[in-house]
């Protein structure tokens, strides 16, 4: 496979792309593993093609390297990919038939190797007279009136313009305006019935989509059915066309579709609604895409079923075989250009005042689309790929579509077809055509993924008599294993023999050498030595380069590590022993690491050419104040034993600090406050202690009594006070009430008729008046 083609599959396929030259292979077991690895890989079936011990992966490579190591051609299993023809009837000639044949072949079956891309032809030629189907779908908002009326007759020129070209043509019509709901369309019960203007002489009631008339070739039913329409009227300006469109495609029996080139023509003046416009009026079910007319032909989901989105419309067109032509107005052909891009095989022309050139722009668009041709794929089953290329101008690059554009009738083009399936897959099938035809070719992709080997028959004494032949390798009885079933079961069975081959429940040996009846018989190494170890899990030729030499070439590779030579040292034995640039004093690397390499190697979250900084370290504060209070103030837990709990620091105490880094309480809750200085070594501190410690202050017995007997006499003076205060206000109560009942009697002014006054006065006459 040339290099730039495989460049160009691996960045389109997304894959791997192998070559013959190339086995890729992880675990292999059997044959079928082996092939199952990718086309490159081959098995060698020949018995007497591994030595003692070696594992049978060896058997799986390129036949090349197979054929090097011994194995005869023959004994060499690689099966290839293949394609069987099921159905291949010839193109169709200049002769016009009922059933013309474009697609060659019809029918074929894919026998896959995995991750092998396979190449076959596929031939494409338009006969004629290929039947034409065109269904008419139109606006009948009210400013299509006089657009109704030109198509009214220029249906019939349409069919024998469509006659005139293939022969064999029908026709069929259709009409939409809009959902019948609000903002879409006024829904006063009169507006309902008469949706038009009041001068509007004739008017039907408001609809989303009516189908009325299948595909026919009858000109005078056209002529009868289409003269009935008349037009309707709606509120907003876009139009429901997606809505009618989608029931055109899905209502393929309604509408007579047939085994023809399917031609739709939307002819509007205005735009449409898509997806979510339904919202506005309350409809949130999404569009089901699925055939919905009821016994009037009416679009009957049209208020309950949002709008379908355009993803929708080219999915269902592309599914069902049918060509859009989009003929609208000016104002609105942009519109309509831009949705054409989303739509393959699609047309926009745009229409005169009155549609008077629609005859001409429907030929045109027919033209153009039945003589660009596009092939592609329908939907493709997991795990497969597909690219073509073509042979004509421009379509020598792999793509996922082929396109030959300008074909004419009778002209043959060939497509190539690339299929991959990427790995073994049960045998699924998919379409291959061109866009706009019914025409498929059907692709029946199996993989091959089981070997095919000349397997004897019963025991072999090969096997030492306790086994049969499978593609080259022993398959031993149940009481026996080993490479050619050596091995007597015994007491114990394969899972405990294998068991013991395994280290930590890992891969058996290591995937260095064969378990036979649980002992490991390791493998050779490239370098012609053998792997060791219990499970093989040593070799002494994978160990650190420096300078490209093992070692460095000053020491010795011990099951993948270096042992170096005495002056040198590293992971490659790649420095001479050297502590110069390391020496700190009387330590290296200031006791906080190693030096390799004549380079600190730094522990515990230190840095620095000598491990001199810590930016992650935090003074430890709390964990230092009982012997920072032994030290200092000679009191404290550690009181009795602070020479052996508090080696670690060396405490002297100051009368000032010019930093205090910490504040710990002791234990007669004094704050301590004090410095620390990292020392070398690790929790190695130098701790600088204030004299003075912050205690608080012992309680005033005297100034307590006091304050307490002095609150006593405030507190009994303020209630004297208060009682007081109380009885007063009470008492003057009284009296006010006193008083305002004193004011209220009424004493009576007459004398009391029973009282009489004195007859008779007798003077004293020793009375002078002075007391």
């Amino acid at each position: 496979m040339p290099q730039a083609v495989k460049i160009i599959l691996l960045l389109l396929f997304g894959q791997y792309v192998y070559s013959e030259e190339e086995c890729i292979k992880s675990l292999v077991l059997s044959c079928n593993d082996c092939i199952k690895s990718g086309p490159g890989c081959s098995w060698c079936q020949h018995l007497n093609f591994t030595k003692p011990g070696e594992p049978e992966a060896v058997r799986c490579d390129t036949v090349k390297k197979l054929k090097e190591k011994g194995c005869p051609e023959q004994k060499i299993i690689n099966p290839p990919s293949a394609l069987d023809v099921i159905q291949n009837k010839p193109l169709s000639g200049k002769e016009k038939t009922k059933t013309p044949v474009q697609v060659q072949p019809q029918e074929i079956e894919l026998n896959l190797r995995p991750g092998e891309a396979y190449t076959f032809q596929f031939k494409f030629k338009r006969a004629e007279g290929y039947p034409v189907d065109l269904y008419y779908l139109m606006d009948l908002s009210y400013s299509m009136d006089d657009d109704l009326k030109n198509v009214k007759s220029l249906g019939i020129e349409i069919l024998n313009k469509l006659q005139e070209i293939t022969g064999n043509a029908r026709i069929g019509f259709g009409s939409f305006v809009d959902k019948t709901l609000l903002p879409f369309t006024d829904t006063t019960k009169e507006k309902l019935k008469k949706p038009c203007p009041a001068k509007a002489l004739e008017c039907q009631p408001a609809f989303g989509y009516q189908h009325v008339l299948s595909l026919t070739q009858d000109r005078k039913q056209y002529t009868d059915m289409v003269s009935r329409q008349k037009i309707s009227g709606n509120l907003d300006t876009p139009e429901g066309g997606l809505d009618a469109i989608m029931q055109v495609v899905t209502c393929v029996d309604i509408i007579g579709w047939g085994n023809s080139t399917r031609l739709l023509v939307l002819a509007t003046d205005a735009g449409f609604h898509m997806a979510g416009d339904g919202k506005l009026a309350g409809i949130l079910e999404p569009n089901k895409e699925t055939c919905q007319l009821d016994n009037n032909n009416m679009y009957s989901m049209s208020n309950v079923w949002d709008y379908p989105s355009v993803g929708q419309i080219a999915r269902k067109l592309e599914e069902k075989n049918i060509q859009p032509i989009f003929a609208v107005t000016k104002d609105v052909a942009h519109i309509y250009k831009e949705l054409s891009k989303l739509i393959p095989k699609s047309e926009v022309g745009v229409l005169s005042a009155d549609s008077g050139n629609v005859v001409k722009l429907i030929v045109d668009a027919y033209n153009k689309l039945s003589s660009n041709i596009i092939v592609t794929h329908d939907e493709l089953p997991e795990d497969i790929s597909v690219l073509f290329t073509s042979n004509c101008d421009g379509g020598g690059r792999p793509s996922e579509k082929g396109t030959c554009n300008n074909v004419g009738i009778g002209q043959e083009v060939v497509f190539t077809v690339t299929v991959k399936a990427a790995k073994c897959l049960k045998a699924k099938s998919f379409n291959i055509g061109p866009l706009g035809f019914n025409e498929k070719l059907k692709v029946l992709v199996k993989t091959r993924c089981e070997c095919e080997c000349d397997n004897h028959l019963g025991v072999h004494e090969f096997c030492n008599g306790h086994g049969t032949i499978n593609c080259g390798i022993c398959s031993c009885n149940a009481s026996f294993l080993g490479q050619r079933c050596e091995c007597s079961l015994g007491q114990k069975d394969e899972a405990t023999l294998k068991a013991q081959c395994r280290k930590d429940n890992g891969t058996e040996c290591e995937g260095r050498g064969e378990c036979e009846c649980g002992v490991c018989k390791c493998y050779q190494t490239e370098g012609g030595k053998s792997y060791y170890g219990t499970h093989c899990e040593c070799d002494d030729e994978h160990c650190e380069k420096y300078q490209n030499k093992l070692c460095g070439g000053k020491g010795n590779c011990r099951c993948g590590k270096c042992i170096c030579q005495d002056d040198y040292e590293g992971t490659a034995c790649q420095c001479m022993k050297s502590d110069e640039s390391c020496l700190t004093g009387q330590t290296v690397c200031n006791g906080r690491g190693k030096c390799v390499c004549n380079q600190c190697d730094c522990q515990r979250g230190y840095k620095g050419l000598r491990c001199e900084t810590c930016p992650t370290c935090e003074f430890p504060c709390q964990q230092s104040g009982n012997c920072v209070e032994c030290k200092a103030f000679e009191s404290g837990p550690f009181e009795k034993n602070c020479t052996k709990s508090c080696t670690h620091l060396d405490v002297t105490v100051v009368e000032k600090l010019t930093k205090k880094d910490c504040q710990v309480k002791d234990s007669l809750g004094c704050r301590m406050s004090f410095s620390m200085t990292v020392k070398e070594g690790f929790d190695n501190y130098a701790v600088k202690v204030l004299k003075d410690r912050e205690c608080p202050e012992g309680p005033q017995v005297a100034a307590i009594v006091g304050g307490s007997l002095a609150a006593v006499a405030v507190i009994g003076l303020l209630l004297l006070i208060l009682i007081k205060a109380i009885f007063y206000f009470k008492d003057l109560k009284e009296w006010k009430r006193f008083e305002k009942e004193a004011q209220r009697r009424q004493w009576a002014k007459s004398e009391n008729p029973l009282f009489q006054k004195a007859t008779t006065t007798v003077a004293n006459p020793a009375f002078t008046g002075d007391s």
